[in-house]
């Protein structure tokens, strides 16, 4: 099989062993989930879950986030690390999304990442989960997996996000890199992979390259 044959396969395989492949990150608006992506930078996403919440319920909009004071925001996301440097760009990107979106969130990549602090995999998250458009989301899980069963070669997020585009079905590639998060942290844990309980292992390079 080539790579889209073996993607395809690999799409298959995971929405079976993962039928709900829901972002773990919890929002009610468009706005929150990319702030809560943001915070969730070297932060886990139980904690984001915890602290956005809290923010949001005294910043409801992103008006009320433009004018808030920046130093608040600090408080209060404070125990999601970096918490000066995500509440700059909250601050910030709150500002622009009022003065030059008119409050509305942007439907595409290349807007998105015009904002502060908002980066390709973000975006693709707010494309894919808000907007229901095909995305390619690469976080470390999706790097560290497709790296593994020999989809992608490099760990480069904007290099694999072109190479996961090219064999990847777009009406599935935002969920299987949500299943791919799920994935990597039940079976395919960094540096101790679970060969010999995972669904992939017949179409996985790694796994067939290290069989006794």
């Amino acid at each position: 099989m080539d790579k889209k044959e073996l993607a395809a396969k690999a799409v298959e395989l995971l929405k079976k062993e993962y039928p709900d492949a829901l972002c773990s990150l919890t929002y009610t608006k468009p706005h929150e989930l990319l702030f809560a992506t943001r915070l969730a930078a070297q932060c886990t996403d139980a904690r984001v879950n915890i602290v956005a919440p809290v923010l949001y319920e005294k910043y409801p909009t992103i008006e009320a986030l433009a004018e808030a004071d920046e130093q608040d925001i600090s408080d209060i996301i404070r125990s999601c690390g970096f918490y000066k440097t995500k509440a700059h760009d909250i601050s910030l990107a709150s500002k622009m999304l009022v003065n030059e979106y008119g409050g509305i969130v942007p439907d595409t990549v290349e807007e998105l990442i015009k904002l502060p602090g908002i980066g390709r995999k973000t975006a693709n998250l707010v494309v894919g989960d808000i907007y229901g458009k095909p995305a390619v989301v690469c976080d470390t899980h999706c790097i560290r997996i497709t790296n593994l069963l020999g989809f992608t070669t490099t760990k480069d997020p904007a290099k694999c996000e072109i190479q996961l585009r090219e064999i990847l079905d777009p009406k599935e590639s935002n969920n299987f890199c949500h299943r791919l998060v799920l994935h990597g942290r039940a079976v395919c844990i960094a540096r101790r992979p679970q060969c010999d309980k995972c669904v992939l292992k017949e179409i996985c390079e790694h796994a067939q390259n290290t069989k006794e």
